[in-house]
């Protein structure tokens, strides 16, 4: 099955529970879209925000409901995250990081980094595919204030779904734009994704020569 044939089929699937179960429908398939990120966001809001045109839902309905349901997905991981906690994650990073070459100082760098910029890794990180919804992991297993993690993941899952939301109202019959320019921007993340893995790669090669030599 063709990437074109399971939009299609999750376009189907996510607009039957949508129009038959309302807003209480638009949660879940957002709870659903959190746990399982085959489902794509950016075909439900779009599909919502289209359906407001028709005066099944409004535009605040659309936004606020969807957001309870990534809310819930973003607990569930955050969950994930405290069940395999800091001292769990360094202990393995102790004993299997040097195949992936990543040793206990590069863990503990990421997490002060997370202590310096976790608020604001959550916000943006709710509006980044492929990471939206493991970002609240590291939150988690750094036990991150439950308060401050739930303000910034509304603030940032809100905007993301005002996004699409409008973008879908606005094209209406042709919502299914979003997913093109979507699928532009998860290219351009996952180019950037791959390039900071190859300098990552290389800096450890390089330290590991460098120390050989020495």
């Amino acid at each position: 099955m063709g990437l074109a044939e399971l939009l299609d089929l999750i376009k189907i699937w996510a607009e039957g529970i949508i129009t038959q179960m309302g807003y209480f429908g638009l949660s879940l398939v957002m709870l659903l879209e959190n746990v399982f990120p085959p489902i794509p966001s950016e075909v439900v809001l779009p599909l919502a925000g289209n359906l407001t045109n028709e005066g099944q839902f409004s535009l605040f309905g659309v936004v606020f409901w969807g957001m309870i349901g990534s809310l819930l997905g973003a607990y569930l991981f955050y969950g994930l995250g405290v069940i395999f906690n800091e001292d769990k994650i360094r202990r393995f990073v102790e004993k299997y990081g040097k195949w992936a070459m990543i040793t206990v100082d590069d863990f503990d760098k990421a997490v002060g980094f997370f202590d310096k910029h976790g608020p604001f890794t959550i916000f943006f990180g709710r509006m980044v595919p492929i990471v939206r919804s493991l970002i609240s992991i590291p939150a988690g297993m750094h036990r991150m204030k439950l308060l401050p993690f739930t303000l910034y993941t509304i603030a940032g899952t809100s905007l993301w779904n005002v996004i699409l939301a409008v973008a879908g109202k606005i094209l209406g019959p042709q919502w299914e734009k979003v997913i093109e320019w979507i699928d532009i921007y998860e290219k351009f993340v996952i180019v950037l994704v791959v390039i900071l893995g190859i300098w990552f790669l290389f800096t450890r090669v390089r330290r590991i020569i460098q120390q050989n030599k020495k």
